[in-house]
């Protein structure tokens, strides 16, 4: 991991949210390196190349098109070369059946998008100084969820 950035990646087909998500970064003045995908296939593609870095932590979107934040979350976890990848489901979904399938296939962190951009940039904030190995140690249905 290179000390000095935080590598942080979002699959969201909403270009509006991939705007906000930047720009909250921007003002969070957080050391980070972006990569922003429009679908689950460009997020995929992006992570099975070797030749790219891989995130500390991916924020992914359940409902997209082409393949879905679910499928994805699948595949990365099937995956040992991801195993240092922390996940955030970013999603308008708060549906328990989301939550619940998301958990258990191994998401970290469960994010509903914040409708306010004071929000976001805490629920960000939060989620990036979060010690994702300690973090995930404890994990429980409880702290899965992250409200705010």
């Amino acid at each position: 991991m290179n000390s000095d950035y935080i590598n942080l990646a979002l699959a969201d087909d909403d270009e509006d949210d991939r705007l906000f998500f930047t720009e909250a970064f921007e003002e969070l003045k957080v050391k980070s390196k972006v990569s922003l995908f429009k679908d689950g296939i460009e997020l995929m593609d992006y992570l099975d190349d070797s030749n790219n870095a891989i995130p500390n932590l991916l924020f992914l979107d359940l409902n997209m098109p082409k393949k879905s934040g679910l499928e994805c979350l699948k595949e990365i976890k099937a995956s040992q070369r991801f195993n240092d990848m922390a996940i955030a489901i970013y999603s308008t979904s708060a549906s328990e059946e989301d939550i619940e399938n998301t958990f258990v296939i191994g998401a970290n962190v469960y994010i509903k998008k914040p409708n306010d951009f004071e929000k976001l940039k805490k629920v960000l904030s939060e989620v990036v100084t979060t010690n994702w190995q300690y973090h995930t140690s404890g994990l429980n249905k409880e702290n899965f969820l992250l409200r705010l």
